[in-house]
């Protein structure tokens, strides 16, 4: 062989075997270099990201994107599973063979994103755009950096001939975002034979938090609240807007809806709220950290509770049910008594709270026999998921390795998630992600939606890490 030639071959050789570990380093937007193997879920991430999966797309063309690449990667059909209610609506599952009969583990996570329009962004929304140390693009932060991640790290770990304990499962579902009965609601229905898992992992129901530049929290999700949306409607005659008399539709509902707005439910800690203010009373400092160390005596100090309560709408959302006003629609001319008035109350109800509670409660406090309240839709409540040590001390190792000094903590969502239809099922839920985000630039839902490179990078190598002690059997 030709002596110029040999070193050439080699070079490619040497090349394609550190596929995963590269160490020519490659510049981005941030001017900063990556590995090969960072460069390769970013990859991943910009395919993801520039696939339109909105409701009226569907996310079937995202599912078949990462069913390819696992493919080639040397997945077997048999285990790659493209499954759902419609030909637009389908779910990826794929399952990564263990080395025991032990009940698997399913991580999931969801490929639809909310409608983003060209004219509100500054830029096409479904073109991935590296811009000052950021990635964006609808989906960057919720929640396709996730689905990346963990296609990218099922794809090394295989790549490196590991092994887990058990079998692992990936679920990427589709219509999360409106609540559809498809999913993981949909697999529960149809296919649990695929998903069934001893519990599960959702891939966006933790992560961390930064303020100010700094880290400080990393949550781990175990429980969420329950979503319930009532209809309070006024009925009256009617009559002539020139000859007006008190009995008015509009004064009745908007009577009912002060007395509802004065009204706080009862505050009430779980396992997972109180483990989360123990934990917080450690960062906090001044007139907040005394208020939630009263909070958490017992019996709690009420007065403490309620500044605690008036300073943070969240830790306010953290200890009681909550419901709000949030449409309102009535009369049907100008120059006409209100013959109907209706608003729209949504409450975001504590996992022991019972919807017969809050029906009763909401009775109660508009305190109107003319306003008729009635239930929208099926609310679906789910348990709290019983704290696991192994993920907690997993999460808590990993941080302090990765970001010492930030404080691990249970959480429980204010808002909702598929994580609920497992948790019905029997199937506790634990939200874990790497992935930090700044408290006050939350883009998720809304315009130029954006995550940061290195946070991004990092979740992606937490991750890894994480599912290999998880699944290592010690």
């Amino acid at each position: 062989m030709n002596k110029i030639f040999l070193p050439i071959v080699c070079f490619i050789v040497i090349t394609v075997s550190v596929k995963f570990e590269s160490l020519f380093a490659q510049t981005i937007g941030n001017s900063k270099s990556i590995t090969g193997q960072q460069e390769f879920v970013r990859d991943i991430f910009r395919e993801l990201i520039e696939i339109n999966t909105t409701l009226n797309i569907g996310s079937t063309k995202a599912v078949e994107a990462m069913a390819s690449r696992l493919r080639k990667a040397g997945f077997q059909e048999d285990d790659i599973h493209i499954v759902g209610p419609r030909s637009q609506n389908m779910n990826l599952v794929v399952r990564y063979h263990g080395k025991s009969a032990l009940r698997p583990i399913l991580f999931f996570g969801h490929l639809d994103v909310v409608e983003a329009l060209r004219q509100d962004w500054s830029f096409d929304p479904f073109t991935f755009l590296e811009k000052d140390g950021y990635f964006y693009g609808r989906g960057t932060s919720d929640m396709k950096c996730e689905d990346a991640d963990i296609i990218a790290n099922l794809i090394r770990l295989k790549s490196e001939g590991f092994i887990p304990d058990r079998d692992m499962i990936v679920a990427l579902t589709e219509h999360e975002e409106n609540g559809d009965a498809n999913g993981v609601a949909w697999l529960l229905a149809n296919r649990r034979d695929l998903i069934d898992a001893a519990f599960a992992i959702n891939l966006e129901g933790g992560g961390g938090e930064i303020k100010n530049g700094k880290p400080l929290l990393m949550e781990i999700q175990t429980s969420e609240k329950t979503y319930i949306s009532f209809q309070l409607e006024v009925k009256n005659r009617g009559g002539h807007s020139s000859m007006p008399v008190k009995d008015n539709a509009i004064y009745r509902l908007s009577a009912g809806l002060n007395r509802l707005a004065q009204y706080d439910f009862p505050i009430q800690l779980n396992e997972t709220t109180r483990t989360f203010f123990e934990r917080t009373a450690k960062k906090e400092t001044g007139q907040t950290k005394s208020d939630i160390l009263a909070l958490l005596k017992t019996p709690f100090d009420t007065a403490a509770a309620n500044r605690l309560a008036a300073s943070s709408p969240y830790y306010n959302a953290l200890m009681r049910t909550t419901c709000v006003p949030t449409m309102l629609n009535g009369g049907h001319a100008e120059n006409a008594l209100p013959q109907t008035v209706r608003a729209i109350v949504n409450c975001r109800m504590l996992p022991d709270d019972s919807v017969e509670n809050v029906l009763a409660t909401l009775h109660q406090v508009l305190a109107d026999n003319h306003i008729v309240v009635t239930m929208r839709g099926h609310p679906q409540s789910a348990p709290l998921s019983p704290l696991r040590k192994d993920v907690l001390n997993i999460v808590e190792k990993l941080t302090t390795s990765m970001w010492p000094g930030v404080t691990v903590t249970p959480i429980m969502s204010t808002g909702a998630s598929d994580g609920r239809y497992l948790r019905q099922a029997g199937i506790p839920v634990y939200g874990v992600s790497g992935i930090f985000a700044d408290i006050d630039d939350v883009r998720a839902h809304g315009r130029d939606e954006r995550i940061g490179m290195k946070e991004f990078y990092e979740g992606v190598e937490f991750m890894y890490k994480f599912i290999k002690l998880l699944t290592s059997g010690s």
